[in-house]
């Protein structure tokens, strides 16, 4: 169970480091507008708040790898816990103010791992 739920976690902590990729590195491509769903226009009007944003995705996937990789057991857990709820409340507000489908795509990978993180413990 704790392989995993350390599995889990390693998968969100991916997917934020792409995101954190797609907005502070890739903002004005088509796979980023495609992803996000915005035009040319917007994109390049918005690059310097879309890479503020990517940075925040870095910060959780920093987070949860400091989580899985703390030399402590029980306390990376509790770091753990804490991103996953940070990833939950960010994909429940986005899902909410900018797109819904941010709820499956970022929410759902995170509560699953959340659910396995204190299943594990």
């Amino acid at each position: 169970m704790v392989i995993l739920s350390m599995i889990l976690v390693a998968i969100v902590a991916v997917e934020h480091i792409y995101i954190l990729l797609l907005e502070m590195f890739l903002w004005n491509t088509p796979r980023a507008r495609k992803s996000f769903g915005t035009t040319k226009e917007f994109a390049e009007s918005t690059k310097s708040l879309a890479a503020n944003q990517g940075l925040y995705n870095g910060f959780l996937a920093a987070g949860l790898a400091w989580g899985l990789f703390h030399p402590n057991d029980e306390f990376g857990q509790q770091i753990q816990l804490f991103f996953l709820i940070c990833v939950l409340v960010a994909a429940v507000y986005g899902g909410l103010t900018a797109k819904k489908s941010i709820l499956v795509v970022q929410g759902l990978p995170a509560l699953i791992a959340l659910l396995f993180v204190i299943l594990a413990s």
